[in-house]
Formats: structure tokens, sequence, C-alpha cells
């Protein structure tokens, strides 16, 4: 209970809930995609799980902060730069990102093609799931440890984390059908994870880049087009009126 009184407390909870809902756009935007190739009747069952996995990750990395901070330690060198086993998570799930933000978007310009190559292309329940759970364990690594240099209880962390992704979830619907009507918005996504993609693998390797920059970066690109948007939205309004006469 004297934590409940404490100011202190509250702050650090609100800034954290607050910063985890913003580290965790880039989480929403590749499970909304992953989940958009899903059938209409799976997608918002698999957001809900994506996300629910998501919130269990941060709070088993968590509830074993001590091994989260071991894997500062080097384990190995490459050419003279020690790689621990946070960097190891780090340049992994940077290169899987690539490798599939890459692969979304080469679907996207090729179209879905013929019967044979679309019953391909259509991701299984499963496999989404999987891809979504390999990510979140990135993602979450990189959250948890914003946490712990910003609270001192793993209680504080731990509510911070479950209404963060409790607001995610709300978002994470109206994000994911916005994302998959819009072709250069959902271009735009994907453009961002993979920036998000080199970031990770950089930081693996010692490189650390502000994600502050991308996604100011992401946010100016999405103001520009959604200014496109109305602009082609407005041009268009006279043709379709003078096609009715």
């Amino acid at each position: 209970m004297e934590i409940l009184s404490d100011p202190q407390v509250w702050l650090a909870f609100v800034t954290l809930t607050a910063l985890e809902i913003v580290l965790g756009i880039d989480n929403i935007i590749f499970i909304s995609i992953l989940v958009g190739r899903l059938p209409k009747d799976q997608q918002a069952r698999g957001r809900t799980i994506g996300l629910s996995l998501a919130m269990l990750t941060r709070i088993l990395l968590l509830l074993s902060i001590t091994w989260v901070m071991s894997l500062s330690a080097d384990l190995f060198q490459i050419f003279g730069l020690g790689i621990s086993g946070r960097d190891v998570i780090l340049i992994g799930g940077g290169l899987f990102l690539l490798a599939k933000s890459t692969l979304e978007i080469h679907h996207g310009l090729e179209g879905e093609g013929d019967e044979e190559h679309e019953s391909k292309a259509r991701a299984t329940f499963v496999g989404v799931i999987t891809q979504i759970a390999i990510i979140d364990i990135v993602f979450s690594l990189d959250s948890v440890i914003t946490a712990v240099g910003m609270a001192d209880h793993v209680q504080v962390m731990i509510a911070a984390v479950v209404v963060a992704v409790i607001v995610m979830m709300f978002l994470a619907g109206p994000i994911g059908t916005f994302v998959d009507r819009h072709p250069t918005i959902k271009m735009l996504a994907l453009s961002f994870l993979l920036l998000v993609g080199i970031v990770l693998v950089a930081d693996g390797f010692g490189q650390h880049v502000e994600k502050g920059y991308i996604y100011f970066a992401m946010a100016f690109s999405f103001a520009v087009e959604m200014l496109n948007m109305k602009l082609r939205k407005k041009t268009s309004k006279p043709v379709e009126l003078r096609s009715q006469y």
C-alpha cells in the first residue's frame, strides 16, 4: 500500500505506460500486417492472441529481470566487437523483420496472381501466431530494458505493460483496418518496419540509433500521405460529378 501513496510511483507508472504504447507502435503495425493475411473471421482473434503474447512475453521477462540484464555480457567477439546475448536477439530479430517486410513488399507489388499463387500466399493461423511470437521477443526485450531504467518496482512495470497492451488492443483493430484499406499506407508501414529492422541490426552491432528519429520520419511521411489522400479525394469529386450527367 505504501507504493500506491507514493506520487513518484504514479508518475513512473503514467510515463512508462505512455512510453510502452509508443514503443509498441511497431509491434502493432507488424501484427496488423501479418493478421491481414488471415481470413476476415480470424483477424480479430489473431490480433488479440498476438498482443496477449506480447504482454505475456514482457511480463515473463520482467519477472526474470536478472536473466535479462545478464544478456548484456559478451558471449563472443567478431572482429574485436563483443557480441552479447541481447545483441544476438536484436540482430536475429532485425534480420527476420527485414526479410518479412521485404517479402510483404514484394507480395504487394507483384499482386495476388492466380488462385494457386494466392493459396500459397494465404497464411495459416498457426504460422502467423508463430511469427508474431518470434518478433514479440525482440520488441519485448527492448521494451523491458527501457522499463527497468525508468521504474524501481517490478509491480509498477507489470501494471504499465498490462495497461499499455489493453490500450494497444483497442487501437490494433482500427489501425489494421485502415492499413489494409489503403495500399500506400501499408507500403509506408512496411517501409517503417524495414527501418526498424535496420535499427535493430545496427543496435546489435553496437551502433545505437535513436528510435525517435525513425518515429518522426514515419509520422512526417504519414502526415504527407494523409494530405495526398485528401487531395486525391478532392480532385476525384468533380470527375465523379461530371460522369453523372
